[in-house]
């Protein structure tokens, strides 16, 4: 299940990269308002997405916050990443963060994960596609 963090990064990306194209940087508290996202923990997210070098930050009365890559560059599943770890349902499916099953001899002849491995591909193959730039 996607936590509460991602969705309000994801709608924090969405509404910055529809709402800088004035050539401005977006405040914490008019995302806040306008997304009906808690204030206090929005900050805390777009602080995240500074440093994972999503967003950049500026203080002060022209600050705010503005997109530091690319709409088009920015996924589902780097965002999700970033705000929740791993995708994969099973941690021996994982790409980024993998862990063996402890019950599991041979995971090549596992049948379980070979359902969940085709549903891995699947998710990562539609949240790669899902850019900010698609839905912005």
């Amino acid at each position: 299940m996607v936590s509460k963090k991602c969705k309000y990064a994801i709608k924090a990306i969405l509404y910055i990269a529809r709402n800088e194209a004035d050539d401005r940087s977006i405040f914490a508290s008019e995302i806040a308002k306008n997304e009906n996202i808690p204030q206090k923990f929005l900050e805390s997210i777009l602080r995240e997405l500074c440093n994972q070098r999503i967003l950049v930050s500026k203080r002060g009365r022209y600050g705010g916050y503005r997109l530091l890559k690319q709409p088009s560059e920015i996924s589902f599943t780097e965002v999700m990443r970033i705000m929740d770890g791993p995708i994969a349902l099973m941690p021996c499916v994982s790409l980024n963060y993998y862990t063996p099953c402890e019950e599991c001899n041979q995971e090549e002849d596992c049948v379980i994960r070979a359902v969940f491995l085709k549903v891995r591909d699947v998710t990562l193959d539609i949240f790669n596609a899902a850019t900010i730039d698609k839905l912005a």
